[in-house]
């Protein structure tokens, strides 16, 4: 059963150990129609411990087993060419969180930005200049001793969307990020795409204007290149929460056209979008993007294919990271 998902089945910058909305881009994720779904009673037994890495900040908690955020902690990622500062400020995050826990974590969980070896064997994120082909699986399971899984970050908020969020109950979708990157997920006929290197689902770099900007990862005109919050910041000269009406909508329409592509590619009818700049644009983005996708989806099969806000808001990272460990302990019992 190799990769089922169980579908079917950020906040103001707070002190470390605080809880709230991470605003990236000064953009909050609150953002229109954000609701946080609690689907079970909290289990004091079994805790995930979850991480998410990115290139504003590190963050640590405690999840547990019906997908409630028990405890945080967070840190900026450090601008440093040094690998190690980086790992010690997220062995520092990780650290605090444990202390306070009462129950020891089962597993840990991780979401990264890639590209990556499969399972995170090393990782090079694009927006973490310190870290190429850093061995971050075998560093964590020495300083932790516990079970680690590492994955996408946009691939895990898909794993966490199917299991407690916007994707519940639902066996084929697309989960994106469009924040400070753009990120996505796919998961189809139940089962998240893994790709031949773990990298599938890449939206990203999707080229949605193929005489566009260059575009970090060496291509031109990728959705990353011209909607994300940190090409709208390039293309303005402000920072992406100040984007004007036209930017902002712009910004939904490049979404859309990408998430048309892959839902004519894939018979998806859903596409959860998560993110500071897509929340934090609102109803201007996904009337933009939704007009897109009418437009763009011609084939019966793509004509009812929706967009709508992912629905975890602040706590996506850290419930899709504990859905990693989660899926991780689960092929484990298949295999076992």
């Amino acid at each position: 059963m190799t990769g089922s998902v169980d579908a079917s089945t950020e906040t103001t910058d707070l002190p470390a150990g605080g809880t709230g909305i991470l605003v990236t881009d000064g953009l909050s994720e609150r953002g229109v129609g954000v609701t946080r779904i609690a689907p079970g009673r909290p289990s004091s037994t079994e805790v995930y411990l979850a991480v998410d890495i990115g290139g504003t900040k590190i963050e640590a908690g405690t999840v547990d087993v019906v997908g409630n955020v028990l405890d945080r902690a967070r840190a900026a990622t450090p601008v440093t060419a040094d690998p190690e500062v980086i790992f010690e400020t997220l062995c520092g995050v990780i650290d605090e969180v444990v202390t306070r826990s009462t129950v020891r974590p089962s597993a840990c969980g991780v979401g990264c930005g890639g590209p990556m070896e499969s399972g995170g064997v090393t990782v090079s994120p694009l927006n973490i200049a310190g870290w190429r082909r850093f061995p971050l699986r075998a560093r964590l399971v020495d300083q932790l001793g516990l079970p680690v899984a590492v994955d996408n970050d946009a691939k895990a908020l898909a794993l966490g969307e199917g299991w407690v969020g916007a994707a519940r109950g639902e066996s084929n979708y697309l989960a994106m990020v469009v924040s400070t990157g753009v990120g996505g997920g796919v998961v189809l006929d139940g089962r998240l795409l893994d790709g031949a290197g773990g990298n599938a689902g890449h939206i990203g770099h999707l080229v949605v204007e193929p005489q566009g900007r260059m575009c970090v990862c060496g291509g031109q005109g990728c959705l990353e290149a011209e909607a994300s919050g940190t090409a709208i910041a390039a293309i303005t000269g402000f920072p992406a929460a100040e984007a004007d009406a036209v930017m902002r909508r712009r910004c939904g329409m490049l979404v859309g056209r990408a998430v048309a592509s892959v839902a004519n590619l894939l018979d998806l009818q859903l596409a959860v979008v998560a993110g500071s700049v897509a929340l934090g644009y609102g109803e201007a983005f996904f009337t933009a993007a939704q007009d897109e996708i009418d437009l763009r989806c011609g084939l019966d099969f793509a004509r009812t294919t929706r967009i709508e806000p992912a629905g975890l808001g602040a706590d996506g990272p850290l419930v899709g990271a504990a859905a990693v460990a989660r899926r991780y302990l689960s092929l484990m019992e298949d295999v076992g």
